[in-house]
Formats: structure tokens, C-alpha cells, sequence
């Protein structure tokens, strides 16, 4: 029986898109939904194509399926909105025998309105019954970086990173993740050779309270008006293709250089590519050689 173990979480996303109104309840966790806003979310898995698969889910099963094959130890997906959920994983961890678990997000930078969810949920779920090695961040893991920085050398493109805005409010609390995410975003372009870059949030949700800045398409305007006339996407703060690459930045971000007259590309995500599956694995062996503090 094996004595370590792996729970790979992701945030989720809605299997087909009769699933969207639940998946979206899930998100809100109670909180009222506005009917204009599930209106848009539909239409947006509608125009995207996602009648009866998630590409997500599917991106999210392969890396499992290449991380368990590239560790040699079992692995189980646990999604924070969806199914199989975090209790999911973490109980079949447990009926595999596993007595330390590594708990590893597919998000590398840190926030406590976010990373610490996953947290909470998976600790919930082990109830103590097994050692629990949380990754908290990965922002600067070298092979993450590298990753990155061989989507953009050599590129002439203004580089744009970009990750997922959080409410500003967390600035106010001291939290690590746009300090990471700069910090990410330097690393990166220091590693590629490339000094003309520049850095954005996107996929702001309408709770009605500020959101950190500037946002994608704002950005977009503020670089025409400066000249810029071409621009790489290289977003840091994601590592899947799903809704807020292919909508924010796809189709939206693109609809607006189209009207701008920019030229606009983005990298192609990491997704369950060989060399990200293989960083992965670097930290959780990593992980799994230090134990807690107790």
C-alpha cells in the first residue's frame, strides 16, 4: 500500500452547458445571482462551443494521468466547483492508504482569497488523518519560468502578462499575490531577453467593489495610444485553457485589437505539455523530501 500520495486541484468548470447554472451557484455559495450575469456566462460557454465537454476537465485529467505516470505515486484530482470535488480526492488519497498527501494547486501564485480556499477544504476533508504538505505558492519555480520565457524569446511584441484580478481590497491585508505575480512576470521576461513588457489583470467578476487594475482591455487602449502595434498575451497567472483565456483573451481581447488595428497573439498555455507535467513533479518530490513543521 502506498504511503504518499498527490491531490492535484484546480478550480473547475462546468462539464457540458446545461451544467453552467449549478457550477455557477457553487461559485456564489449562496450569495444572490443576478439573472443577467448567469445569462452571460451561458452565452459565453454557448459561443465558445462547450455543448458537452469541458476542455478543462479533460487538460486537468491529463496532466493528473502524466503526473502520477512522471512520480510513480498515485495522484487524484480534486476541483474547488466541481466534480470530483476536494473531499472527493482527499478520500480517495486516504483509501489508498496514503499517510502524507501532498496538496498541490494548478495556480502558482499565492492569495489567501484563493490558494487558501484549497487549503481549507482539502484539510477539512483529511480531518487529520494524514500528513498534510500544502504548496502555497510556486510563482518562481525555474521550470515554470523557463516555460514561460521559451514561449516569448525572441519575440518583437510588446509582452503583456496577465493574470486573474482579485478585489482590491486585499492589498489592504498584506496579501503576497500581485507582489508574486510582478515577481513572476520579471522573472520571466528577465529570462527571455525581453524588456519591452508590461503587466494586466483580466476576467474582473461584477460584485460591485474595486477590482485590481489595470484590466486587459483597458491596458489594450492605454498601448495603442502610446504607439505600441503589436502585442504578445503571455498570461503567468494560468496554466489551462478555459474561460478566461479563451473568452477574455480570445475572443474579447482579440475583438478589441481587431477594432484598435493592434496586433495580438498570446502563447500557447502549458496545459499537460511534458515539460510542465515534469515541474510539477519537481515540486512535490520537493514536498514530499521535507516534512512539515510541526
Amino acid at each position: 500500500m502506498p504511503s504518499e500520495a498527490v491531490v492535484l486541484m484546480a478550480y473547475g468548470s462546468p462539464e457540458r452547458l446545461a451544467d453552467v447554472p449549478a457550477y455557477y451557484a457553487d461559485i456564489r455559495g449562496g450569495r444572490p445571482i443576478a439573472p443577467e450575469n448567469l445569462a452571460d456566462l451561458v452565452e459565453r460557454y454557448r459561443r465558445l462551443g462547450i455543448e458537452d465537454s469541458s476542455p478543462l476537465n479533460a487538460i486537468t485529467e491529463r496532466t493528473r494521468a502524466a503526473l502520477e505516470a512522471e512520480l510513480g505515486l498515485p495522484v487524484f484530482t480534486g476541483m474547488k466547483h466541481w466534480t470530483p470535488r476536494i473531499a472527493d480526492a482527499a478520500g480517495a488519497a486516504l483509501a489508498s492508504g496514503a499517510t502524507t498527501i501532498v496538496g498541490l494547486v494548478l495556480a502558482p501564485h499565492y492569495s489567501a482569497l484563493s490558494i487558501q480556499g484549497y487549503r481549507e477544504q482539502l484539510e477539512r476533508a483529511l480531518g487529520g488523518r494524514a500528513e498534510l504538505r500544502f504548496v502555497e505558492s510556486w510563482h518562481d519555480e525555474p521550470g515554470f519560468v523557463e516555460l514561460l520565457a521559451a514561449k516569448i524569446r525572441g519575440t518583437d511584441a510588446h509582452v503583456v502578462f496577465t493574470a486573474h484580478s482579485l478585489p482590491a481590497r486585499i492589498l489592504d491585508l498584506g496579501d503576497p499575490y500581485k507582489d508574486q505575480l510582478l515577481e513572476t512576470s520579471r522573472l520571466v521576461a528577465e529570462a527571455a531577453g525581453v524588456e519591452d513588457w508590461s503587466f494586466s489583470f483580466q476576467s474582473e467578476s461584477p460584485t460591485g467593489e474595486p477590482w485590481l487594475g489595470p484590466d486587459i482591455l483597458d491596458h489594450l487602449r492605454t498601448l495603442h495610444g502610446r504607439g505600441v502595434g503589436s502585442v504578445l498575451l503571455c498570461p503567468v497567472g494560468f496554466v489551462s485553457d478555459h474561460l478566461e483565456i479563451r473568452w477574455d483573451l480570445d475572443v474579447e481581447a482579440v475583438e478589441l485589437a481587431r477594432e484598435l488595428g493592434l496586433t495580438l497573439a498570446r502563447i500557447e498555455m502549458p496545459n499537460d505539455e511534458p515539460g510542465f507535467v515534469q515541474t510539477l513533479a519537481g515540486i512535490v518530490r520537493r514536498r514530499l523530501s521535507v516534512p512539515s513543521p510541526a
